[in-house]
């Protein structure tokens, strides 16, 4: 096997200055096969000058042809697509969530809304009982006084 052809299998245990390959740089060294780094055509195969960044001859040769690079470039678009589509579906979900949760709260706020109203009518029901106690108590009181009264002036 061949070094490019090996290079190619092997490319991600290549050393970090790339894999030798039969094609020759401007300089007359050969080229070695390099990974695009950042970018839009990060992970893309190219061919450079062995001797860059030191000496910088200029040559610079896709790997693999354009119809290949094309294909790599789509299938990265493609993944990117694909984690947007997640992403949104993601979203999606989560704002469906919160609109339950905010419709629960407000019927919830409703509920205790009530609940203070229904405290406050039996807080007044309360103050009269308590004042109605109060007049009974002293009715009975005095209806006892006036029995005591009407029992000595009959006697």
């Amino acid at each position: 096997m061949d070094r490019a052809k090996q290079c190619a299998t092997n490319y991600g245990s290549s050393s970090s200055r790339g894999c030798m390959s039969t094609l020759k740089c401007k300089c007359g060294t050969n080229a070695v096969v390099r990974t695009v780094k950042n970018g839009p055509s990060c992970g893309i195969k190219f061919y450079g000058c062995h001797s860059w960044p030191d000496a910088n001859c200029g040559f610079f040769k896709w790997y693999g042809g354009v119809r290949e690079i094309g294909n790599e470039l789509r299938f990265q678009l493609f993944e990117k697509e694909t984690t947007i589509a997640e992403l949104e579906m993601q979203k999606q979900i989560v704002e469906e969530k919160v609109k339950k949760l905010q419709l629960k709260k407000e019927n919830m706020d409703e509920n205790l809304q009530e609940l203070k109203g229904e405290v406050s009518q039996m807080r007044i029901e309360l103050m009269k009982s308590s004042r109605n106690e109060k007049n009974f108590s002293l009715a009975l009181m005095l209806s006892w006084v006036l029995f005591g009264i009407i029992l000595m002036y009959l006697k």
